[in-house]
C-alpha cells in the first residue's frame, strides 16, 4: 500500500500548490520568495485562473521565478516589468497581468516605470519584495536601504548625507489616484503569512474587476546579503525594517 492510499481527502492537512514546479529552488535558505511564491500560487490555483494568468518578471533575485510557477511568463528587462506589463494587459483586457519585482528594480532603475503605472492606474497586481538591498548582484546598497545599514556599496552603513534617505515608494504609490488597492504585508511567521495571502487574493480579485493597480509590498529578508542567518534576519528585520516599513493597509 502506498501512501496516497492511505491519505484520504478528509483527513488533507496540507499539500503543495498544482501551480509550483519541482524545480530545485536557486534561492538561499530563509529567503522570503519561496513562502511568497507558494502564496502566488495557491491564490492562483484557488481562484482558478491559470490558463488567465500571465506574469511578468525582471532582472534580480525575482528573474527566474518563471522556473517555479507554472503560468505564462514574459520577461523583462531591468525595471520594466510594468511597461510590459501594460502592454499585455491592454492587449488581452481579460487576462490576470501580475509582475513580480524586488525592490533594487522596481524602486531604483524601474522607479519611473512603476510610478507612471500606478498613476495611469493600469489594471495589474504588482508583488513587491522589499528586502532593502540588491540580493543577486552582490549586496549593494538599495533605494530602500536603511540608514546606518551596512552594505557592499555602503561598508560604514548608509549616510543621509552622502546617500540620501531611504525611498518609501509604496507610500508614494498610494498617493496616487491609479492605485486601488496598496498593503504591505510580510511572510516572517504564520499569522504574517496568512495576513500576506489575503493581501494577495483581494488583489488578484479586484483586477479580476478591473479596478486598476494592486500594489502588494512583501518586507523580506536576505540572508546572505545582510550576513546573517535565516533565524538572527527574520530577528533584524522586526526590529529595524518593520519601524520603517510598517506593516498593513495604506489604500483600499
Amino acid at each position: 500500500m502506498e501512501v496516497k492510499d492511505i491519505i484520504k481527502p478528509e483527513n488533507l492537512v496540507y499539500k503543495k500548490p498544482s501551480l509550483l514546479t519541482d524545480k530545485v529552488t536557486h534561492y538561499c535558505p530563509g529567503c522570503s520568495h519561496g513562502v511568497v511564491h507558494k502564496l502566488v500560487a495557491e491564490v492562483i490555483e484557488e481562484m482558478g485562473i491559470q490558463e488567465k494568468t500571465i506574469a511578468v518578471s525582471p532582472v534580480g533575485c525575482a528573474v527566474l521565478a518563471y522556473n517555479y510557477i507554472s503560468v505564462d511568463w514574459q520577461e523583462a528587462a531591468h525595471g520594466r516589468a510594468p511597461a510590459v506589463a501594460t502592454a499585455i494587459s491592454r492587449l488581452m483586457p481579460e487576462k490576470y497581468v501580475f509582475t513580480y519585482q524586488g525592490d533594487g528594480d522596481l524602486a531604483s532603475i524601474g522607479a519611473a516605470e512603476i510610478i507612471h503605472a500606478c498613476n495611469r492606474g493600469e489594471n495589474i497586481v504588482v508583488i513587491f519584495i522589499n528586502n532593502a538591498i540588491y540580493g543577486m548582484t552582490g549586496g549593494q546598497m538599495a533605494p530602500t536601504t536603511l540608514v546606518g545599514m551596512k552594505t557592499a556599496t555602503s561598508p560604514y552603513g548608509r549616510d543621509v548625507k552622502l546617500n540620501g534617505h531611504p525611498l518609501k515608494i509604496t507610500e508614494l504609490i498610494a498617493q496616487l489616484p491609479g492605485t486601488e488597492f496598496v498593503t504591505r504585508q510580510a511572510v516572517h511567521t504564520p499569522a504574517a503569512v496568512r495576513k500576506c495571502k489575503k493581501a494577495i487574493l483581494k488583489a488578484f480579485q479586484n483586477v479580476g474587476e478591473k479596478k486598476g493597480t494592486q500594489f502588494v509590498e512583501v518586507v523580506s529578508t536576505c540572508n546572505s546579503g545582510w550576513k546573517l542567518n535565516p533565524v538572527k534576519s527574520n530577528e533584524w528585520m522586526v526590529e529595524n525594517m518593520f519601524p520603517f516599513y510598517p506593516l498593513g493597509d495604506l489604500k483600499g
